[in-house]
């Protein structure tokens, strides 16, 4: 409000005293909350001890903590061994050496294994070869499991290469229990198609040499 000269007028006196009490409230108010945000902290803070006891006693706490052990695989049996032996052949054409690294290992149904087997081209010219597997006893074919298998491709060899081919492989864990013995049989032959020099080779002379072995392998 102004008087007649321009000047303002105080303000009442009762909006002076309602201002003082409106920011006395807002201080209280203020302190309360202070006050709750200070004791939800320290409750939280309180429920950590409370929250790992209890995991403690019931046993949760399995699962919150980190476990510094590999998961087990639930489906090895290690009740039972199997032993698996390794045999390697070649078919009289194939100018190759071929050998396993270990004869024979001992494994667990359900426990994944690994072992080498040793080739070598002999020859003076680049070879292709490729393993066929077969088991002993026959049933147990439908048991092993290979994981990783040189047999699963073609192998070219240059002249006097030396190559070391691992196979990995698992037993069922199903396999008849009076089946004690594993033996598993690698047969490389030669796969047409090179000349010696190493250039493909223009006519196969006999139809019969490229396809009587695959059918009697099968």
């Amino acid at each position: 409000m102004t008087d007649g000269n321009g000047v303002g007028s105080p303000p009442p006196p009762e909006h002076g005293a309602l201002a003082e009490e409106t920011a006395a409230d807002n201080r209280v108010t203020l302190r309360k909350l202070l006050v709750v945000t200070v004791m939800m902290f320290g409750f939280g803070f309180a429920l950590v001890p409370l929250y790992e006891k209890l995991c403690e006693v019931t046993g949760i706490n399995r699962i919150v903590k980190r476990d510094d052990h590999k998961p087990a695989n639930t489906q090895v049996d290690p009740s039972r061994s199997i032993t698996v032996e390794f045999d390697a052949n070649l078919r009289s054409n194939l100018p190759w050496t071929f050998k396993p690294l270990e004869t024979s290992v001992k494994v667990h149904p359900g426990e994944i294994a690994t072992v080498v087997y040793e080739v070598t081209n002999v020859s003076g010219h680049a070879v292709i070869g490729q393993a066929i597997p077969s088991y002993g006893p026959m049933l147990a074919g439908q048991f092993f499991r290979k994981i990783e298998c040189f047999c699963f491709e073609k192998q070219e060899l240059a002249a006097g290469e030396t190559r070391q081919m691992p196979i990995a492989f698992v037993v069922d864990p199903t396999l008849p229990s009076d089946v004690n013995t594993i033996t598993l049989s690698f047969t490389f032959f030669e796969v047409p198609g090179r000349a010696q020099s190493g250039s493909p080779l223009a006519v196969v002379a006999t139809p019969t040499a490229v396809t009587a072995p695959q059918s009697k392998i099968q």
